[in-house]
């Protein structure tokens, strides 16, 4: 496989991908790159974490607001400017690069872990 770094599956396992519903979404001017703030209940056991996304290509606050989307909840908190983001969002890039989230394709509980 060319180009793919491999690692193991123990590897694999110590990354935590949750479930989240998007509780608050707010524009984020300070971002070098156009992006929101956002607020993703990650469930009873993980809570309500604050993530800045660059989304702002493909949704509107308001189209975010009760979505559900995973995140890496295990990576340490990155300051982006004056914002401190505490999750991963994950996503992946359309053609053009700008960012399409990744969401369940049916409605889970806030904080399932991905397997």
């Amino acid at each position: 496989m060319l180009g793919i770094s491999m690692i193991s599956y123990q590897d694999f396992e110590k990354v935590d991908i949750r479930v989240g519903t998007i509780v608050e979404v707010k524009d984020f001017p300070q971002a070098r790159k156009p992006a929101y703030q956002l607020v993703i209940d990650l469930g009873p056991e993980i809570g309500k974490k604050n993530s800045s996304a660059q989304i702002t290509t493909h949704y509107t606050k308001e189209a975010l607001v009760g979505k559900q989307v995973m995140a890496v909840v295990n990576f340490p908190e990155k300051q982006i400017g004056p914002f401190m983001s505490q999750v991963l969002t994950l996503g992946v890039p359309d053609a053009q690069g700008a960012v399409v989230l990744i969401t369940p394709t049916m409605v889970v509980p806030n904080g399932k872990k991905m397997f």
